[in-house]
């Protein structure tokens, strides 16, 4: 029995040993996988990071804003006249000159009125010989007394009215051949006309509310664009404090198409609305393009790019290196004295493609850090190289995806 316990205590003691030699041997293998992650060229070294130098540069702002054409001029075509069209003279989507002839209203009625107005004319001036002749001859009679003054007045004044009806009769009569003149519908303007509201046979009445055509001329077009009244705000404030310049010349615009293509004619800024729309808080603006091949059509949808101003000493700044801090001010690491990480809260005022226009904040030689961010703690030394420069293979680039799975 005794040699059974000493045998049993001797193989536990040896059990013992042989599972603190393998701890030990674990502690040992771990800390050598360890050593090349403390002692390494990374940990112990200047982190490097990617700066870009702050150089003022002239910069031309322009902002976009969305908006329709509309046709330079329109027409809507009305009978100013009653009647049965007798027959359309156009081509639905043709080209129409100013005065061509577009319908033909049965003109029997307003003929016979002419005749009739004619008529009537003849007849007052027919009248009005016998009443200047006996007014004539009244006149010298009176002198010597063979007619009394009463048949003197009543002459002059039969005078005056027939030569009174014969006025009137040329008005009717003007009044008729217009009429008459009315039933041939012209085209006011020229230009491109649609399709036709009536046909042959169809009863018009003088100035329906319903067009009979419309003519829209598409040699030059509109473009209306709205901006908000904030918007225009911002732009006299950056107008007065001296951060844009405006152009003395009429406004540019450039004008992009609904498939995305630019349209290749520049146009002008020609009007600003002089209120603001109370439903949507914006004004509307005006510009003008010529349209020769006529690729522009009233109600499409276009992206008009304004010229507001021009910077003469902009900063701009990349947007992948402007962060916000816990207040919600935007702010840049730069590189300064020393070779030390400062941050910098900056004032932005805009993007200008990918960058931020700076107002405040920095000047020219600020170099801003753009890549190695996770390494670029306020007052630690860095090394600044050209942004872009740094080797894909290097220790810094290479563990940062591994801090980013982090």
């Amino acid at each position: 029995m005794t040699s059974i316990k000493q045998y049993i205590q001797t193989k536990g003691r040896v059990n013992a040993i042989i599972i603190a030699g393998m701890l030990t041997g674990y502690l040992v293998v771990g800390g050598c996988g360890k050593k090349p992650a403390g002692g390494g060229p990374m940990q112990g070294g200047i982190p490097e990071v990617g700066v870009v130098v702050v150089h003022p540069q002239r910069v031309a702002l322009t902002t976009e804003l969305a908006g329709r054409t509309s046709a330079y001029l329109i027409a809507e075509v009305r009978p100013q006249v009653g009647g049965i069209v007798q027959k359309r003279l156009f081509t639905e989507g043709a080209d129409v000159k100013a005065g061509e002839v577009l319908y033909q209203i049965d003109p029997a009625a307003y003929q016979a009125a002419y005749n009739s107005a004619k008529a009537a004319l003849s007849r007052t001036e027919a009248n009005l010989i016998p009443a200047r002749l006996k007014a004539e001859r009244y006149e010298e009679l009176v002198k010597i007394n063979a007619v009394s003054q009463q048949d003197y007045d009543d002459a002059t004044a039969a005078l005056k009215q027939a030569e009174a009806d014969v006025e009137a009769g040329k008005a009717a009569l003007e009044t008729a051949r217009i009429n008459l003149a009315y039933t041939r519908v012209t085209a006011p303007i020229s230009g491109r006309i649609g399709r036709s509201s009536v046909t042959s046979g169809a009863l018009v009445t003088a100035s329906q509310p319903a067009a009979l055509a419309t003519i829209q001329q598409f040699s030059s077009m509109y473009v209306d664009v709205t901006q908000s009244s904030a918007e225009l705000l911002r732009l006299k404030r950056n107008l007065a404090s001296g951060l844009l310049k405006s152009n003395e010349a009429q406004a540019q615009v450039k004008l992009l198409l609904e498939d995305g293509s630019v349209y290749p004619l520049p146009g002008i800024l020609k009007f600003s609305e002089v209120t603001v729309d109370q439903s949507t808080g914006s004004i509307t603006l005006r510009a003008v393009f010529p349209n020769p091949k006529q690729t522009l059509l009233p109600g499409m949808f276009v992206r008009a790019i304004l010229e507001e101003g021009v910077s003469e000493q902009a900063i701009l700044v990349p947007q992948r290196g402007v962060t916000r801090n816990p207040a919600g001010n935007p702010m840049v690491m730069v590189v300064g004295a020393e070779e030390k990480v400062e941050p910098r809260v900056v004032k932005v005022v805009r993007t200008v493609g990918d960058n931020w226009l700076v107002s405040e904040g920095l000047k020219a030689g600020d170099r801003v850090i753009l890549e190695g961010l996770q390494k670029a703690r306020p007052g630690t030394p860095v090394k600044a190289v050209p942004f872009g420069s740094k080797a894909e293979g290097t220790p810094a680039v290479a563990a940062q995806p591994t801090a980013e799975k982090k």
